[in-house]
């Protein structure tokens, strides 16, 4: 690719349409010009106009679907490092017996190069955006800073870390906030309910509510975890972290297999909270599911996650996309069930809204943010390619990306990444293998007994 200059065309491609009223249409043989950072204009390609009038980089796009950056709205992405380390086991031994003792060898390097690996995954599989939720997350900023990717970062906290390490996770939300050009934002990310008690949970509420960002924070991950906390403190996990004023915040919540009918209003009456759904996890560790129609019909938010590698394997959100759907038809036993428009708005404008930026991201519109990801819809697996849409919910595959723009700069193009050096960072991380397998229990970083 010659060098980027500031505005791009991106030419004649097909572009995805999606409302926050579930309403999609593909606008055939469009243009998208970015000016800076944004999208300026969708427009009508014309043929006749000669592509030098323009001073703008043109990516060409013929035949190929514009779509807005896909949006991760929880991982835990250097968790990457340990993929492949707990295959089989109940929730409880993941947690105990593999995944807290694996996490006792990370070190701040580990979760840089770990980070690296990730957004390498995604960047190819078309995630522009990610929602983390991790340890040594300043390493993990200066990755997304390099990588050029958009991120909404939380330096995850025990509560018997104690009062200091919730000090020191809201020093880390004020360093990074709006950070490599507005790229990164930064939320407080207490563990969960059952790792944190309540004057905990009010604490980063207050910090939150101070430094004016959001809570990320797991709950009602498995109905088990709403049933324990009841029997333990009388209230449900969300009516745990209303009472203890995080809902008063921005919320995250993650997973939310547990949430009960008695739990809605709650959620109704929160500031702005949203349910992050990754169902490769949940059938991997047999969870249950987010009750995604009632939190809808109630007006909550739902997003797509893939959670971590550790527990999904990749950082596949298309995938996480086609089991949403799937999952819903086959929960309800009926096949009208999640239809291709809602499944995609819950993939775009509902996984912006979860983030608090349904303004500026998840839709390809002038003033939004130059989030764009082309599909190659050329491969066998598309053909005959009688409907666009149907063909992107459940035939895309990550290796469909052809190319990725954050913020109206290139981060791939034709397959070929622009900011990450990808042989290098799986060299790193290879070099690191032996120790990161090494699995003590006694030296667990956490007890999972909710």
């Amino acid at each position: 690719m010659p060098e980027q200059r500031s505005n791009l065309l991106v030419q004649d491609c097909h572009v995805l349409i999606v409302d926050d009223e579930a309403r999609v249409q593909v606008l055939a043989n469009h243009d998208i010009h970015v000016e800076g950072r944004h999208i300026s204009r969708v427009a009508p390609h014309d043929p006749q106009a000669p592509a030098s009038a323009s001073d703008a980089l043109v990516v060409e796009a013929r035949g190929m679907l514009a779509m807005p950056g896909l949006i991760n709205t929880h991982a835990h992405a250097p968790m990457v490092i340990f993929r492949g380390l707990a295959e089989d086991v109940s929730i409880e031994r993941w947690f105990n017996e593999y995944m807290w003792p694996l996490e006792s060898n990370l070190t701040e390097e580990d979760v840089y190069w770990g980070m690296l690996l990730a957004l390498t995954e995604m960047i190819e599989g078309g995630v522009t955006t990610v929602a983390d939720h991790y340890f040594y997350m300043d390493r993990a900023a200066q990755a997304v800073s390099e990588a050029g990717t958009r991120a909404a970062l939380g330096w995850a906290v025990f509560g018997d870390q104690g009062y200091e390490a919730l000090s020191n996770t809201a020093a880390f939300v004020e360093r990074w906030q709006g950070a490599a050009d507005g790229r990164i934002t930064t939320w407080m990310a207490p563990h969960a309910p059952y790792t944190c008690d309540d004057d905990f949970l009010r604490a980063a509420a207050d910090h939150a509510r101070a430094l004016g960002t959001g809570i990320h924070i797991h709950a009602a991950e498995v109905m088990s975890q709403t049933e324990a906390s009841l029997a333990a403190r009388g209230k449900t996990p969300i009516q745990v972290l209303a009472d203890s004023g995080v809902l008063e915040a921005p919320t995250i919540i993650a997973h939310g297999c547990g949430i009960v009918p008695e739990d809605i209003p709650l959620l109704q009456q929160a500031t702005r909270v949203g349910v992050a759904h990754a169902p490769k996890t949940y059938l991997k560790l047999g969870m249950g599911l987010t009750p995604i129609s009632s939190l809808r019909e109630a007006g909550i938010a739902v997003g797509l996650a893939t959670d971590g590698a550790v527990s999904n394997n990749t950082l596949d959100v298309l995938e996480s996309l086609r089991l949403m759907a799937m999952l819903q038809k086959h929960e309800a036993r009926d096949p009208e069930v999640m239809p291709i428009s809602e499944a995609l708005q819950i993939a775009f404008r509902g996984s912006a809204a979860l983030l608090g930026m349904e303004q500026s991201l998840g839709k390809l519109a002038p003033g939004f943010l130059a989030d764009i990801v082309l599909l190659d819809l050329s491969g066998s697996h598309h053909q005959p390619l009688h409907s666009l849409t149907a063909s992107l919910l459940y035939n895309a595959r990550a290796s469909d990306v052809h190319t990725v723009i954050v913020n109206g700069r290139l981060l791939m193009h034709e397959h070929r990444l622009l900011t990450l050096d990808k042989a290098r960072i799986v060299s790193e991380v290879r070099q690191g293998m032996a120790r990161l397998a090494q699995r003590v229990p006694q030296k667990r970083i956490q007890v999972y007994n909710p």
